[in-house]
């Protein structure tokens, strides 16, 4: 029986592109029922799409695959991730005056966030905007309206990016022919996912370390507050090691198996060597030179972001990493070593709780897929389409038509053909009859009418006469009646 009640979601990362579909349950947790994903190196460069032909028929791909899972069930639409390189924050402030009235309205509140998402930036969109606090006149307050004051200040944080992202991935969603229940802001329903509402509130930082691109939000008071893309993610580890003369599958074997964020002060035996499978070897102490060389510059730049948020002392929860390179072995000890400051909390976040469940736990536990289920646990509309009922049609037999019992008797069909002659002949006659009948009476009737015609004619021709005579009678006779009057 195909599934006709659930929620799709497609990401399109840097290193693959990934689609799931899932039904919430009464708890308000995700069963998931279909997983898909492919590589996604060929058309998107550092999260922005750049080749839309590709993008289109990958993005097919990934419906089809997760139809055919969901028992041939038809989607209908899909929620999707918007991130990628450009992505940032931008503070923005609108001001006004309160006329007329003595508090704050809810009419005012959304004239001024209209003001704000009206505010022009050369060549990128808003992509989602973040209220912060309102002032109004010297307090500042979450929720300004009923209150009372004569002049407000909204402070708004505009999540922008350049307009390439959003327009390129539009034209490969309407050339896949996909349609979007709604396009999600990626690093918020990651953020939302994996971290909880007291992490939020008191205050942290998720560090997202994708393939190609490392994003940095910052939370404070439940409210995002910051965020940032840096151009650096794991596979440029990766590609620094096949810079050793090495394929990039054995450099990112490599990485994976024996790479180290944290560099041991004293090395244990010198030219120690890594070896794979197929025999391809590798220094310990260059692969290690090489790893912490490039993660150290990454964490460097993720340190460098939290502090340019202002909220760098005000972390009570700490630092969180996911996504793929939060896998590298010691990433916590090393950020830890760089930032000096034995209060701050780090922890490495590789799985969503337990509000994503089923289709195995493996698809959970390494942290390339807590964006994907992120978009998932934002859904809400059905993603199913819904094909309408089929129409019964009655079939009423026709009770005075018999079956032909006799179709094969030769005899019989010759009777019934000469039967149905002699009717046929006979209902000729008949209407020849008929025909005959009704030309004599036409005739009778046209006789009838020109009698009648001759008739009227006659009749007034002795009116006239009439008519004549006594006019004629008055002229000749008038004369003496007059002269007897006048004597």
């Amino acid at each position: 029986m195909a599934t006709t009640d659930f929620i799709a979601a497609i990401e399109l990362g840097s290193s693959k592109i990934a689609g799931v579909a899932g039904k919430r349950d009464t708890d308000g947790s995700i069963s998931v029922l279909a997983f898909a994903q492919d590589d996604s190196s060929q058309f998107v460069h550092k999260g922005v799409i750049f080749n839309i032909d590709k993008a289109a028929t990958a993005l097919n791909d990934i419906i089809i695959k997760l139809e055919t899972q969901l028992r041939n069930s038809s989607i209908a639409k899909v929620y999707v991730g918007v991130g990628g390189r450009s992505l940032r924050t931008i503070e923005n402030q609108v001001s006004r005056t309160v006329t007329g009235e003595e508090k704050i309205s809810e009419d005012l509140v959304f004239s001024i966030s209209d003001e704000n998402l009206a505010f022009p930036y050369d060549d990128f969109d808003i992509l989602d905007v973040e209220p912060q606090e309102y002032k109004i006149d010297n307090r500042m307050v979450a929720d300004p309206i009923g209150v009372a004051g004569k002049d407000i200040t909204a402070h708004f944080l505009n999540i922008v990016a350049k307009k390439m992202v959003k327009k390129n991935l539009e034209l490969s969603l309407q050339q896949g022919h996909v349609k979007v229940a709604d396009l999600l802001l990626a690093p918020k329903a990651l953020g939302e996912a994996v971290l909880t509402e007291t992490d939020r509130r008191l205050g942290c930082a998720l560090v997202d370390l994708g393939a190609e691109t490392t994003t940095v939000s910052v939370y404070k008071n439940n409210i995002l507050r910051y965020l940032s893309v840096i151009p650096l993610g794991s596979e440029n580890i990766t590609q620094d090691i096949a810079s050793l003369q090495m394929s990039d599958e054995d450099a990112r074997q490599f990485k994976v198996l024996y790479g180290d964020a944290l560099v041991p002060e004293e090395e244990d035996e010198k030219n120690e060597e890594y070896e794979l499978d197929n025999g391809q070897r590798i220094s310990k102490e260059l692969l290690n030179d090489i790893v912490s060389a490039r993660i150290e510059e990454i964490l460097a730049n993720v340190w460098n972001q939290i502090q340019l948020s202002g909220f760098a002392d005000k972390l009570a929860s700490g630092v969180f990493f996911t996504g793929g390179g939060s896998n590298l072995k010691n990433l916590e000890e090393a950020f830890k070593k760089m930032v000096r400051d034995d209060r701050l909390k780090v922890k490495t976040i590789r799985f969503i709780p337990d509000v994503v469940r089923g289709y195995g736990n493996d698809i959970k536990r390494n942290g390339t897929l807590c964006t994907l289920f992120g978009l998932l646990l934002k859904g809400k509309e059905n993603c199913s389409l819904e094909k309408p009922e089929p129409k019964v049609e009655v079939v009423v037999p026709n009770i005075n038509q018999q079956p032909d019992m006799f179709a094969d008797d030769k005899d019989l069909k010759e009777q019934e053909a000469k039967i149905l002659a002699e009717k046929a002949a006979e209902e000729e006659r008949q209407r020849a009859l008929k025909n005959s009948e009704e030309e004599k009476k036409r005739k009778a009737e046209e006789a009838e009418k020109k009698r009648k015609e001759r008739e009227r004619k006659k009749n007034n021709f002795f009116n006239r006469f009439k008519k004549g005579f006594d006019s004629l009678s008055g002229e000749l006779f008038g004369s003496d009646d007059t002269s007897d009057k006048m004597d």
